[in-house]
């Protein structure tokens, strides 16, 4: 079969002339000359047209193969131009593509005017992309303009200006040619003007003088020697511009590597016609001669400037790309800005108190892991409430402002009552987090990585392997002088802490230049694996009672002055709280902070009564505080608003605790009232900025370990049921298309801003967390449980009425990737559940869905009602229920299969070839194609005997 590009060229050389170029509204359009009528007499060619042609003539007998492969270059531009196809195939070797240029001087006049206007275009074109660079496209504009006129005036000597216009393509692209090759290009474009009048100057104004004919036609000879050589410059420069596909032909072209002798050349020739003309020109000649020499040698500096111009906006445009890629990375790396968690918490605190802290700072075995260079890691370690994350917001700001100008201070949080902050992969997110703030050059080390994964790199499967890598890369960096990484409450730290431990043990021992403190409870686990740790130090609050009570006497002093100033006590009632507290408090300050807590709401009259009930120790106090609520008016209230909070897995707004606690319901409109209830729950409960945070991970303990009958008649399993039964009932109320007026399919997740009121306000927590809740509640595998069956008709009717409206919920939320793994534990819940054949083709299809459309949907919102449908199988469940959200608009669908694809995943982003797979322990090994590329296809297995599909 011929193809488009074959026909094009037989129906060019099937022409007994060139068509005229076709009109273009553009400001370059350049008016082809009027074609004689039959009959009329041609006009003689002008002087200009006939040096030229003979020049372009003498070029070929010089050096036929430049002019052949220069033609052929000229053909490819012809034929794309003719057939308005920029795209066209071209082929990859010009030795094989047919010289389309006419040999005939009349027809190739009329294509080399097509190729100037097609060139003019294009420089044009150019310069509006490249109008940063200031005066040297200006320059090249100026070319472009004499190019214009020169054709408009003389449209028979276009053979001229065909390589001008190469040229300044050449100029507007610097990055392919020589430095030598550039320069003369902008030479010999910027005395075009000069070359141009050189010939009807001196040969035309003076025809009218008695002059011989044998001198003017020596001083033709020498302007067509000139011609010649500034043809042959241009050609061999368009030659090596596209020497990438000369391919074999390049072979046989004569070497394009001497542009300096070729130039040299060129103004040896300029000289013999300045010589040899000098008996021909007129004050007026000279005059005008030398006045266009002088706009070319200005026009020249800034030619010339072009390459180094664009190259630089090139460079720029560079920085720009990797910065916003940078700060894209950044953004998606951060979990938590761990700067903010240390000011929270110190707020919650009640401020950082440096008399209850700066012993530490004296202490011998914190001076040893300052000052000596062989010891890398300090552990702090003490029983709940002895003050370690206050003493480590202390021990922060002191390192903070003793830092050099090159130091870097790193650290985190755990909170165990937080799911977002309390495993590995966090920790070391938040770590990274703060050091590629503080030093952006360490960035580098993240997108290694970051680039092939995108985002999924910090929360899919391997997140933890991914991120302990690049964090060991970033500690290996040369450019990081003395760095500080402090971590907080390990203890805290729920997922993966054994593969935090040894990740901290072992980078402690690897680098002299980071130092190390951790602290955590007095946990046998934690000693074990930090033990492995090379030189270090521990630092035990125990065995440091005098300091700590020293630390905790100034804390209550500071307490005591703030209730007296608040609540104006009388002397003698200050000095019996002061008392009562410095005789209890057993050096704990968390006990100091929930007996204050609770005074600061008692009526002064009341305190001295009040003291006697406040028994010394934690626990003791815990469970009076827990007895209070119980015999309160609000026990069953306070009850279902502790045993909710327990069981979260993040800390939750007043709003999000009002739709999942079914008591609080009422109270809708009347957050205040809320807030009271909370505050009677005060010695477990706080409220900060009108979330509700548990006040310690020691009272949640409390809670499950020695109030469980209380907070959990029924058990947990009770509590997270009740959660996931409100969660599907906000969400079947709260859920529907397009929750932010979005409108548009494109509409980039990044541009969202939630309205005013959000209509996600008390729905985030239920949209993420609704299948975690149904999972730990831990339905039977009995089809008999009444309790269970009505659990698989809720899940079922959600997903038939709104999958797609919880899709874009996740999306809204960012929580798509959370989505996946909620999905895939449903499926696991639903197996469990037993005789739901329809739930369970119900859930897979609904876990395929999401998990083939999840990377659109999580960057496209409404991407769920668009691509997402159309382009599942025609037998999909979900999109059956969902058909009436397809987009209306669509006349020609895509084909689709019946059913989804085996590959059930891709894995992507390895940097060498996967040969092998390993079998996850406890999990059914699923079949897998290793292939020899950097990527593994997931496939979906066959049902195999006693296991569903």
């Amino acid at each position: 079969m011929v193809s488009f590009k074959e026909h094009l060229k037989a129906k060019l050389r099937g022409k007994d002339a060139p068509t005229a170029p076709r009109a273009r509204a553009s400001p370059t359009a350049v008016t082809p000359p009027a074609q004689a009528a039959p009959g009329s007499a041609a006009s003689p060619p002008s002087i200009p047209e006939r040096l030229w042609n003979r020049a372009y003539e003498h070029a070929k007998a010089n050096d036929s193969s430049t002019v052949d492969a220069y033609e052929k270059i000229l053909s490819v531009r012809l034929v794309e131009h003719n057939a308005d196809v920029p795209d066209a195939p071209r082929p990859a070797d010009l030795a094989s593509q047919q010289n389309e240029i006419a040999q005939n001087a009349d027809k190739r006049r009329m294509q080399m005017l097509q190729l100037v206007q097609h060139g003019l275009r294009k420089t044009e074109k150019d310069a509006q992309v490249k109008q940063g660079v200031g005066d040297s496209i200006q320059a090249a504009m100026a070319v472009k303009e004499v190019v214009d006129k020169a054709i408009q005036a003389s449209p028979e000597a276009a053979v001229a200006w065909v390589g001008v216009c190469f040229a300044l393509e050449i100029l507007m692209n610097p990055l392919t040619q020589a430095s030598s090759n550039r320069q003369g290009i902008a030479y010999v474009v910027s005395r075009m003007d000069w070359y141009w009048h050189l010939s009807s100057l001196l040969l035309d104004e003076n025809m009218t003088e008695a002059r011989s004919k044998r001198p003017r036609g020596q001083l033709e000879e020498v302007v067509t020697q000139l011609y010649t050589k500034l043809l042959l410059y241009q050609m061999k420069s368009v030659c090596y511009y596209h020497r990438s596909r000369f391919a074999t032909f390049m072979r046989d072209l004569v070497k394009l590597e001497n542009w300096d002798g070729e130039l040299s050349d060129i103004q040896a020739a300029e000289r013999a016609a300045r010589e040899d003309s000098v008996h021909y020109n007129t004050v007026s000649i000279r005059d005008r001669l030398d006045a266009i020499a002088e706009t070319a040698k200005s026009q020249n500096a800034k030619l010339d400037s072009i390459s180094s111009a664009i190259r630089e906006q090139t460079r720029q445009q560079e920085r720009i790309h990797e910065t916003s890629e940078d700060k894209k990375c950044l953004a998606d790396l951060r979990l938590t800005d761990p700067r903010d968690d240390k000011k929270r918490i110190e707020e919650t605190k009640g401020g950082l108190l440096k008399d209850a802290y700066r012993w530490v700072l004296d202490h011998p075995g914190f001076q040893r892991w300052r000052d000596d260079a062989q010891t890398q890691l300090l552990w702090v370690k003490a029983d709940p409430g002895k003050g370690k994350t206050m003493l480590l917001c202390g021990i922060i700001e002191e390192v903070q402002e003793s830092l050099g100008s090159t130091g870097v201070l790193s650290y985190f949080f755990c909170q165990a009552t937080d799911s977002r902050i309390n495993h590995a992969t966090a920790v070391l997110r938040g770590l990274l987090y703060m050091l590629v703030s503080q030093q952006p050059s360490l960035v580098s080390h993240v997108r290694k990585k970051y680039d092939c994964a995108g985002k999924t790199m910090f929360e899919d499967a391997n997140a933890w392997v991914a991120l302990k890598e690049v964090c060991a890369d970033v500690l290996r960096d040369p450019s990081l002088t003395t760095t500080y990484l402090i971590i907080d409450a390990l203890d805290e730290c729920v997922t993966d802490l054994p593969k935090l431990l040894d990740f901290i043990a072992k980078q402690s021992s690897a680098s002299s230049r980071v130092k190390w403190i951790v602290s955590s409870r007095n946990w046998p686990d934690i000693e074990a694996q930090l033990e492995r740790a090379g030189h270090k130090v521990k630092l035990s609050l125990e065995l440091n009672a005098q300091s700590v009570a020293a630390a905790v006497d100034v804390f209550i002093q500071r307490k005591v002055d703030q209730l007296a100033r608040e609540k104006q006590y009388k002397a003698e009632v200050r000095s019996a709280v002061l008392q009562h507290l410095m005789s209890n408090a057993n050096d704990t300050f968390l006990w100091v902070a929930l007996v204050c807590q609770n005074l600061k709401e008692t009526p002064k009259w009341n305190v001295l009564k009040k003291l006697a009930l406040f028994p010394p120790g934690l626990d003791a106090l815990y469970k009076r505080m827990m007895q209070q609520i119980s015999e309160s008016d609000s026990a069953d209230i306070c009850q279902r608003v502790l045993a909710s909070t327990a069981v979260l897995y993040r800390p939750v707004t007043i709003p999000e605790l009002v739709a999942l606690v079914e008591p609080l319901e009422d109270f809708t409109n009347d957050l205040e009232s809320v807030r009271e209830i909370i505050s009677l729950c005060g010695s477990f409960l706080t409220l900060r900025e009108d979330t509700v945070y548990f006040v310690h991970q020691s009272a949640k303990d409390f809670l499950f370990a020695k109030a469980s009958d209380e907070v959990f008649p029924d058990g947990t399993e009770a509590a997270h049921r009740a959660i996931f039964s409100r969660s599907l009932a906000v969400l079947s109320r709260t859920l529907h298309r397009d929750m932010y007026s979005l409108e548009a399919p494109g509409f980039p997740i990044d541009n969202v801003q939630p309205p005013e009121p959000d209509p996600l306000a008390a729905s985030r927590y239920p949209c993420i967390y609704w299948i975690d809740h149904l999972y730990d509640s831990k339905p039977k595998s009995s089809a008999n449980s009444v309790s269970d069956v009505q659990v698989a008709g809720v899940v079922n009717d959600f997903l038939r009425r709104k999958y797609l409206y919880w899709l874009e919920g996740l999306s809204l939320c960012k929580s798509m990737a959370k989505g996946v793994v909620s999905v895939a534990k449903l499926c696991s819940v639903v197996q469990e559940m037993g005789d739901t054949d329809k739930l369970t083709k119900l859930v897979q299809d609904a876990r395929r869905f999401i998990m083939y459309h999840k990377g659109a949907i999580e960057v496209y919102p409404l991407q769920t009602y668009a691509s997402a449908l159309l382009f599942s199988p025609t037998g999909s469940v979900i999109r059956k229920l969902f058909q009436h959200e397809e987009p209306k608009g669509v006349i020609v669908k895509p084909a689709m299969s019946s059913g989804w694809s085996a590959c059930l995943q891709t894995l992507e982003g390895h940097s060498s070839y996967v040969y092998s797979v390993a079998r996850v322990a406890n999990k059914p090994a699923r079949p897998a194609n290793a292939f020899g590329l950097a990527g593994l296809l997931l496939r979906q297995p066959t049902a195999w005997p006693g296991r569903p599909e």
